[in-house]
């Protein structure tokens, strides 16, 4: 790290050059060629994607998605005269635009697309490609052309997985306030403008790097559509994190040494820089460990939260340290109103850990009891996919949504699609049992008429619920659907049933993650405690980061459940009760436990480097607390006010991924490392620090912090 540092300073100005012409050019090459999102969600050996390929094969036109346009008259009905002149020729219009195989007219014969009233009906337009790989143009040329038909006497309004995913919307207003309110907190902590605008501008410089090689990547790599979104959020809240923690640890060493600005620095960079670094590190092989799942769907998420990390981290070992050089002696000196470096170390914090080791059991069951009552509503955590009936309710979707459940019913939003493979000789007679028996099944509405393949080797069934796509009643009709309704079927047939579609796919991406977390988790826990074992030489410390950190995701996981599943306190969010989206458990473990370790190692290091200079391991607790707790609190508090913001917008994946990753925070730095860690350390005492020789030989050396005592004139700083 010191030659990393020391590099960058003697070439400061060549320096932040460099970063501001890969910045610039990096993100300004994204924006030329655009980005590329594709929801992939292939799962392989499941019966949605068996569905899928059968159709791809034997129904090529209907292998793309389907979307609705849906009308509404204000007066009289959809089969005027005056109406159809108006439907019919538009959608004329639309079957002709890119990427469209097909309209079916509501008026078509045995469309049954018209609602009892008269005045609500659909008509669906069938593309040549899923949702994902339609390009955005083509899907905004639909929603123009059928909204130019919209009138005082008519309504138009568009729903499906293509007008969903044409409909995002910007993060800008979110990624504003998140800016402004990590601003505040860092010049409540600092106390200047300068200090305060350095650790923004370091990460802003890394996210803009970021944030253009990922839409650089994601002509290579298949992204979410939320990907750039979320490695905005994360990315800006490591970002400052990891740039406050280099220039706190600068201040105290710059005010300490005597002004010496080159020591100062070297210092800070050859200790909280390599905690930075560690930490970093960590929080990538959390995101990267989401590809033990194997879900195609997850990779370019992983991918892409690992490259903000990675670039925030770059410019926070690299520029940070460069742009110290020109301001550090403005951000280092001293106020005369304040009396000793060390006044923020003697007030609060050290009454507050000297409180916890007076009653350290006490403070441990406290804390411990109070997360495990968090995390309990974790355990009825439901998880599948949400509907458009939570889109706000301005949008074109939401009012789409809105419109078929009153004419049709909620299970019009999410219909079941059968795919069937016929035996040589089977026909109309096989696909008369099976629609029988579909229709006699409780829990659905209505079934479609089979459509024939023109080989007549296949056919396609839809199949619509009564209840909605996120409905726990709607999981269990597909889940009775092939395990006691088809496979009879089958058998007595000699026919292959698959169930596909939307909402059935959502059902088995939900079981696959389920299936896949506790491998996941078990992955990325032992990969971090390794580490921790190989840097800090104990068996305490990574046996106690696992199970804190754990305990942190289950509560944020548990308050989420809460507001999100159950409705409590989800109107001061603007959500209503839905399932958990299936892949938010395994982002929100993945991103936590990657950010629970920053404050871990941040702390732990601290404590460590007194435990070194000390040999007392009640003071080195007390010291390292004293001297991290501002620091980590008001990082903390950076982190939150970044997440939180994220969850003002109107998408609720990123609500739940902004509710989650802020109570997960607050709780480990507030919860975890105020309280219920010192009181562990305090409770093992030196034994945290023991280690058998033995393995302190053969284990490979890792440090984070110096390896070698620091120069005299440093003595003080260390």
């Amino acid at each position: 790290m010191l030659k990393l540092t020391r590099w960058t300073t003697a070439h400061r100005r060549l320096v932040v050059l460099a970063w501001i012409v890969l910045a610039a050019g990096v993100l300004g090459a994204s924006q030329t060629v655009g980005s590329r999102t594709a929801n992939n969600l292939s799962l392989s050996n499941t019966d949605s994607q068996r569905a899928v390929d059968l159709l791809r094969n034997r129904f090529p036109a209907q292998a793309g998605d389907a979307d609705q346009i849906v009308f509404r008259t204000r007066t009289g009905t959809l089969t005027d005269a005056s109406t159809r002149a108006v439907v019919t020729p538009l959608l004329v219009r639309i079957a002709r635009l890119p990427h469209v195989t097909g309209v079916v007219s509501p008026y078509a014969t045995g469309a049954n697309a018209i609602a009892k009233s008269g005045k609500i009906g659909f008509a669906t337009v069938e593309f040549d490609q899923r949702a994902d790989q339609i390009p955005k143009a083509a899907i905004d040329r639909v929603i123009t052309t059928a909204t130019s038909a919209r009138s005082s006497a008519l309504q138009v309004e568009l729903g499906g997985p293509a007008i969903e995913q044409a409909q995002q919307t910007s993060l800008g207003f979110a990624t504003g306030v998140g800016l402004a309110a990590a601003m505040i907190v860092l010049l409540i902590s600092f106390g200047s403008l300068l200090a305060m605008g350095l650790p923004i501008v370091t990460a802003l410089f890394g996210l803009g790097a970021g944030l253009g090689v990922i839409g650089l990547g994601s002509h290579l790599v298949d992204m979410a559509d939320f990907s750039s979104e979320l490695a905005l959020m994360i990315g800006l809240g490591v970002g400052i994190d990891y740039a406050l923690f280099i220039v706190t640890r600068f201040r105290t060493t710059y005010r300490e040494n005597g002004g010496d600005l080159q020591a100062a620095v070297e210092l800070a960079m050859n200790t909280a820089g390599r905690a930075v670094l560690f930490a970093g590190a960590t929080v990538v092989i959390a995101l990267l460990g989401m590809f033990a799942l194997g879900v195609s769907f997850l990779y370019g998420v992983a991918i892409a939260a690992s490259l903000g990390v990675l670039l925030v981290l770059a410019a926070s070992l690299t520029l940070l340290p460069a742009l110290l050089m020109f301001t550090g002696r403005r951000i280092g000196r001293v106020r005369a109103r304040r009396s000793s470096a060390r006044e923020p170390r003697a007030g609060f914090w050290l009454r507050w850990v000297g409180l916890i080791q007076r009653r350290p059991a006490w403070a441990a069951l406290a804390s411990t009891v109070l997360l495990l009552a968090l995390a309990a509503p974790a355990l009825g955590l439901r998880l599948g996919a949400s509907d458009a009936g939570n889109d706000p309710t301005k949008r074109t979707t939401r009012q789409a949504y809105d419109l078929l459940a009153a004419g049709f019913g909620s299970g019009f939003n999410g219909p079941l699609q059968l795919a069937v493979q016929l035996p040589a000789g089977g026909g109309a007679g096989d696909l008369t049992k099976l629609t029988t028996a579909l229709r006699k099944t409780p829990g659905v509405a209505s079934v479609a008429a089979p459509q024939l393949n023109p080989a007549r080797d296949a056919a396609a069934i839809v199949v619509y619920p009564i209840t909605s796509p996120q409905s726990a009643a709607t999981t269990s009709l597909v889940k009775h659907l092939r395990s006691n309704v088809l496979p009879p079927i089958a058998n007595a047939t000699g026919t292959s049933i698959f169930v596909g579609g939307a909402t059935a796919t959502q059902v088995d991406f939900a079981h696959v993650l389920a299936g896949k977390l506790p491998l996941f988790i078990g992955l990325v826990v032992l990969l971090s405690a390794l580490l921790l074992l190989i840097v800090f030489r104990s068996f305490a410390i990574p046996l106690q980061a696992a199970v804190m950190n754990l305990l942190s995701i289950g509560a944020a996981l548990g308050v989420v459940q809460a507001i999100f599943e159950r409705g409590w306190l989800g109107g001061l969010i603007g959500v209503q009760p839905g399932p958990i989206e299936a892949f938010i458990p395994v982002m929100v473990f993945a991103i936590v436990f990657g950010l629970s370790m920053d404050y871990e190692v941040f702390l732990v290091s601290r404590i460590h480097e007194e435990w070194r200079h000390r040999g007392d391991a009640t003071a080195a607790v007390r010291e390292g607390v004293a001297s991290t707790g501002r620091v980590i609190t008001a990082a903390a508090a950076v982190m939150v006010a970044v997440f939180i913001s994220f969850a003002t917008g109107d998408e609720r994946a990123l609500k739940l991924f902004g509710v989650a990753l802020a109570t997960a925070v607050f709780l480990d730095a507030i919860v975890i490392r105020s309280i219920l860690m010192p009181a562990v350390l305090e409770l093992f005492g030196r034994r945290t620090w023991a280690f058998p020789r033995s393995f302190d030989r053969r284990l490979p050396r890792l440090a984070i912090e110096p390896a070698v005592e620091p120069e005299p004139a440093l003595e003080r700083a260390a």
